[in-house]
């Protein structure tokens, strides 16, 4: 056997990957950056060279496939590098951290004609599924847990459910319809030690993967529940890892009654099932078969890793999946470009986009229909309403209030704090600002804090408004005062001797009752 492969890291899984492809008689390089790793490795393995240099291995002749199994925040790169590199790549799950991340190295792949592969899965349980023995499928979980390893560049879910979600979808053939997830922090504030992430699919089969690293024991069980029989995958076992019950359920007296039976050992080769997984990416190699677990299935996980993610960043939000040009997507209620930030907890409504460089602040609540532009920020607990349109440059501080329909133009200023200095902390205490319905502030235009500004009001470029501002006012200047009076639409209103008027443009009737204070009458057509 050709010895073409490369290991790339020596933690405690890369070791049980060197062992395996040493055995196979295929282990080229052992590449960490570990120095005393290294001496180690080569009283192990003599023969096999010793790199710390990750680009060395992708300029070897020699090296035909990489094996990456480092931190999961380094797998996208290695392996978008090892593949422009022309190397065939085996990576540990997850695929990559972020699903657009994942969708490169898929097309990259394809590109370049290269094997992308995943680790392996269940395959006797799987044959055992589609026998027929289990019945219709109506339910599965499983429990991954253990006390450590502890990780603080990724947290539980993305850790340890890889395997399992990639196990669900190998014996349902389908993917989820709808995903949620909670989880629980105790050793870090930002990174979850425990989660449970629910999965429904179509079919009707219910799936939940309860995964953690704070647990006394270790314990790694799938349960697959049908109709006829019932399976239980014990990898903890040392023998009769697979178990099949057939209990049934009869009905007696309209209730459901348990006919229990004693489980049966489902006989399968014990071999350990990274030898074969690593003889698969050597075979693929040779082959240039499709692997087993190729990168669509492990982008398929990872999309259901990152839906599971919005959920628990939204405290256990129902996220839900839609299909389009034959893959799977994550429905948006609302559209946030991925160089925007948007934090948790935060209540976005339907149809709202979110442009580039916004950093959205928990505890925001944003309406339907709004449009947020280039580099806005959101404080604290700032409420926006519906159809709200924000264009670039705009920070909304704690303190401030947008109604329904507000403008705001391009690089307008909100203050929160009446007598700012740095060395004096002034957090807590905001000065609040309303912005009422379909008011209108210019670009350029500074709103000083505690103030409100009126409904339909209509606030020109540059204005500096110091004091409240009434409905539908025409206001501009430094310190900006009334210049006139304007339309729901716009359009500037010229009153009568009868202190009434009539918008030109749109027909609407307004009445002038003092010298600040206009109302609307209404439509004349009407």
């Amino acid at each position: 056997m050709d010895k073409n492969i490369a290991v790339i890291g020596g933690g405690r899984w890369g070791q049980n990957l060197i062992r395996n492809f040493a055995g196979l008689g295929a282990l080229h390089t052992i590449c960490d950056s570990n120095v005393n790793a290294l001496k180690d490795f080569k009283a192990l393995y003599p023969d096999v060279h010793l790199q710390e240099n990750f680009g060395s291995i992708l300029a070897s002749r020699e090296i035909k496939g990489v094996v990456i199994s480092t931190p999961a925040v380094r797998h996208f790169q290695m392996a978008k590098e090892a593949l422009l590199a022309d190397k065939d790549v085996f990576v540990e799950k997850p695929l990559s951290l972020l699903v657009q991340d994942g969708e490169e190295l898929v097309n990259l792949a394809k590109k370049r004609n290269k094997i992308l592969m995943v680790g392996h899965v269940l395959v006797k349980l799987k044959e055992l599924v589609d026998s027929g023995k289990i019945g219709k499928l109506q339910y599965i979980y499983s429990n991954r847990l253990n006390l450590g390893m502890f990780r603080t560049e990724e947290n539980i879910l993305w850790s340890f459910a890889p395997h399992d979600i990639s196990v669900i979808l190998l014996l349902l053939n389908e993917m989820p319809w709808e995903v949620s997830a909670h989880g629980g922090y105790y050793l870090h504030e930002d990174i979850a030690d425990i989660t449970t992430s629910s999965l429904c699919f179509a079919s009707g089969v219910k799936t939940h993967v309860f995964v953690s690293w704070l647990h006394p024991y270790k314990e790694q069980k799938l349960v697959v529940i049908g109709d006829r029989a019932m399976a239980v995958f014990d990898d903890v076992e040392p023998v009769d890892k697979l178990r099949l019950y057939e209990h049934s359920i009869e009905w007696i007296a309209r209730a459901p009654v348990p006919n229990k039976h004693e489980a049966k050992p489902v006989e399968f080769d014990m071999k350990e099932p990274l030898k074969v997984e690593c003889q698969h990416f050597i075979d693929c190699i040779q082959s240039r078969q499709t692997p087993k677990t190729h990168g669509e299935s492990a982008l398929q996980v990872l999309r259901i890793l990152d839906a599971c993610q919005r959920s628990l960043n939204a405290h256990g939000k129902v996220i839900t999946f839609e299909k389009g040009n034959g893959e799977y997507f994550v429905h948006e209620e609302y559209f946030a470009h991925e160089t925007s930030l948007v934090e948790s907890p935060s209540n976005i409504g339907k149809g709202t986009k979110i442009w580039h460089f916004c950093h959205i602040m928990p505890g925001v609540t944003i309406g339907e229909n709004c449009t947020l532009g280039q580099n806005i920020f959101v404080g604290n607990n700032v409420t926006i309403g519906n159809n709200v349109k924000i264009e670039n440059n705009v920070s909304v501080f704690d303190g401030v209030t947008l109604e329904d329909d507000v403008f705001c133009g391009p690089s307008c200023v909100f203050t929160n704090v009446k007598s700012p200095r740095s060395n004096i902390s002034q957090h807590g205490s905001f000065t609040a600002t309303l912005v009422k319905r379909g008011a209108t502030i210019g670009a350029n235009a500074t709103i000083v804090c505690g103030n409100t500004i009126g409904s339909y009001s209509f606030i020109g470029a540059g204005a500096v408004v110091t004091r409240d501002m009434p409905d539908y006012a025409l206001v501009y200047g430094n310190p900006a005062e009334i210049h006139g009076w304007v339309c729901r639409c716009g359009s500037k209103l010229v009153f009568g001797l009868d202190n009434s008027a009539q918008c030109p443009e749109c027909g609407e009737r307004y009445q002038k009752l003092g010298q600040d204070e206009i109302v609307y009458r209404g439509d004349v057509a009407k």
